[in-house]
């Protein structure tokens, strides 16, 4: 079982290598948090432990899992991220191909209203 100390260390860590790996800055990050640079400053360093809104809220912003961030897993989403964005893409692809069905039969219409 993890202790609570290596829990606070590993959220303290995960946390600030996901800023570091987008290459943004610590008040950049909080500003779009909605908190202090100094507070993020204390979360990164495990001088703070945050609340489970926060966590929550650095689960959304980040796009991984709250067990990611607290060092439960390695698996950074819960798959349903890559779910969304097969589904989406497959949605995509079934409207182009509506609207190019759309064309062609109207290209037919005025081809064969053109003949007669």
């Amino acid at each position: 079982m993890i202790d609570e100390l290596s829990k606070g260390t590993k959220f303290a860590e995960i946390l600030g290598n996901l800023r570091r790996e987008r290459g943004l800055s610590q008040r950049q990050v909080a500003g779009e948090l909605g908190i202090s640079q100094a507070l993020l400053s204390h979360y990164e360093n495990d001088a703070r432990e945050p609340r489970l809104e926060f966590v929550v809220r650095v689960s959304e912003y980040y796009s991984v899992t709250t067990d990611y961030l607290l060092g439960r897993t390695m698996e950074r989403d819960d798959g349903t991220s890559i779910l969304s964005v097969k589904i989406n893409s497959i949605v995509d692809s079934i409207e182009e191909i509506r609207t190019t069905e759309a064309k062609l039969l109207d290209s037919l219409r005025n081809l064969l209203n053109s003949k007669g």
